[in-house]
């Protein structure tokens, strides 16, 4: 096994090496959507001009190549000079050894449905033109999804205040010229649509600072209420009217030196007593 590592190694790197490379196809002019008898360009944007990259096409169920029986190849590229309904298809580039390319749909057709970019938002308007290679205003028949909606006078038609029920697939036609590609329309909701819910609304900003005050109060008036009850109280607590201990003690003194040791005692408590009420 050891041996044949590297053989695998060189084998693997040679077929990455020699793959063909991818070859883009691009239109000219750049849409899929042509009139009939216009000029466009298909090319195989390739970076190897070995690996022989050509334009091929599905039309009607029958696949061929640029040269045999349509368009005119130049190289990597076809020419189409004058394009004709049975142009329409599908397109793309394909290598000698089987690569193909990324692949595109082209529409040819005398009358086209145009539109702004899509999709459209709910409760706008949009405008679909039904024209021609050489711009007329001829009256066109409008379809939705297959059925007749309206007829317009000037081939334009405007829906208004577009909904859910206006999406589908639209396509207009020219009497005795043709009908145009199905064009899709879609309605996407407004960033402002009111919700649907049916939870009440939050609680507008000028009712926010209210709420906000209300709180305060709430966790501020104990304390508030506290501290008067505590200045109250001490503006309203006894003060003692006795006279001072000098002049008590003085007049037990007094007492003791008119009277018995007994007597003495009883006033001292008596005093003691008064004092301290």
């Amino acid at each position: 096994m050891g041996g044949t590592s590297p053989q695998w190694l060189l084998l693997l790197t040679m077929l990455l090496c020699c793959r063909p490379t991818q070859a883009p196809l691009t239109v000219s002019p750049s849409r899929s959507q042509f009139f009939r008898g216009e000029f466009l360009s298909l090319s195989c944007e390739e970076d190897d001009s070995s690996a022989g990259w050509t334009v091929r096409r599905t039309t009607r169920g029958k696949t061929t190549e640029c040269g045999v029986d349509w368009g005119k190849s130049t190289g990597s590229s076809c020419n189409i000079s004058y394009a004709v309904q049975t142009d329409s298809g599908v397109y793309w580039c394909e290598s000698r050894e089987g690569a193909t390319s990324n692949t595109v749909n082209i529409t040819v057709t005398v009358v086209i449905l145009q539109s702004p970019v899509l999709p459209v938002m709910e409760g706008a308007a949009v405008t679909l033109n039904c024209t021609t290679k050489t711009p007329s205003n001829l009256p066109a028949d409008f379809y939705k999804d297959g059925s007749l909606i309206r007829t317009e006078p000037t081939g334009q038609m405007t829906i208004h205040h577009v909904s859910k029920s206006d999406e589908g697939l639209y396509k207009c036609h020219i009497s005795g010229l043709g009908e145009s590609k199905s064009l899709r329309v879609r309605a996407l909701p407004t960033a402002t649509a009111p919700p649907t819910s049916s939870a009440p609304p939050p609680p507008t900003a000028p009712l926010l600072p209210i709420a906000r005050l209300v709180c305060h109060l709430v966790v501020f008036c104990p304390y508030f209420i506290s501290t008067l009850l505590m200045l109250s109280l001490y503006r309203n607590r006894p003060r003692g009217n006795a006279p001072p201990p000098v002049s008590m003690a003085t007049a037990a003194h007094n007492q003791a030196d008119d009277g018995s040791e007994d007597e003495y005692d009883d006033i001292t408590a008596d005093v003691t007593t008064e004092h301290h009420f």
